[in-house]
């Protein structure tokens, strides 16, 4: 697929995802929403890629929501198409992604752009960040995960608050909040991403399959948490990666995991 709104960097272990709309402040309309699932399958089975990381173009926004303009006239089921599809493709495959995703958040996160946010595995904020899911002040809620993901971050409480006044947080009340791990500057941001997902990428890739899967799983209605930690856990004990992990340990020498 050639890409019109989005263009990757790809660094050793690491690739970089940028939203490329900065007229558009970024926002996702559907293209761009087909363009990130088809990046994010292709980086998930490259074995070379260990960590992914998401940000927009500029220094104005992250994604400062959806592109209203394409479905401002949408009936009931049109509606319903739009968030099912984009959960689908976009929010919820990124969010059960083997790579672990890192979101980058320049400037302004707001409707969709904080939803797939929320969706990455956790967040770095650069300190002229805003956040917010505005959507009740258009007569319409979060449809790509937002009512769900939010309370699972930051509690219902605040979750509840946040949608309904429709206001935005900085960067530093995020952090209170827990829905960012980091606050840093807009300079540094991009580099203290890297310098996480490189920590990362010495470790297992497989195991840290495994573990997503299994905390995701706390987080579904229809799944036993702690069921799927003992099976992830017991497949991990069959893997290359293990075998070299604990070898490496054994041995007192640095682990050269072959991802397998």
């Amino acid at each position: 697929m050639d890409f019109e709104n989005i263009y990757i960097e790809e660094d050793n272990n690491l690739a970089t995802i940028t939203i490329n709309r900065p007229k558009k402040l970024n926002a996702l309309n559907k293209r761009t929403i087909e363009e990130l699932h088809v990046a994010f399958k292709e980086l998930d089975e490259d074995r070379d890629i260990k960590v992914i990381i998401i940000t927009g173009s500029g220094e104005k926004a992250f994604v400062a929501g959806a592109d209203i303009s394409e479905f401002a006239n949408f009936s009931v089921k049109e509606g319903r198409q739009l968030a099912a599809v984009g959960q689908q493709h976009l929010f919820d495959f990124v969010a059960n992604l083997s790579t672990p995703v890192i979101a980058a958040i320049n400037g302004f996160a707001l409707g969709g752009g904080l939803e797939l946010a929320m969706a990455c595995h956790f967040r770095v904020a650069s300190s002229n960040a805003r956040m917010g899911l505005p959507e009740v002040s258009l007569g319409v809620i979060p449809g790509y995960g937002g009512t769900q993901r939010l309370p699972q971050l930051v509690g219902k409480g605040r979750a509840m608050e946040m949608i309904m006044t429709a206001g935005m947080i900085d960067s530093d009340k995020a952090f209170g909040y827990g829905l960012v791990n980091h606050v840093v500057s807009s300079e540094e941001l991009l580099p203290f991403c890297m310098k996480i997902a490189s920590r990362i990428s010495n470790n297992s890739s497989v195991a840290i399959k495994h573990a997503i899967k299994a905390i995701n799983a706390g987080f579904k209605y229809d799944a036993d948490g702690y069921s799927v930690e003992i099976d992830a856990f017991g497949n991990c004990f069959g893997t290359d990666d293990f075998k070299e992990g604990t070898s490496a340990f054994l041995d007192k020498r640095k682990a050269d995991f072959p991802g397998s």
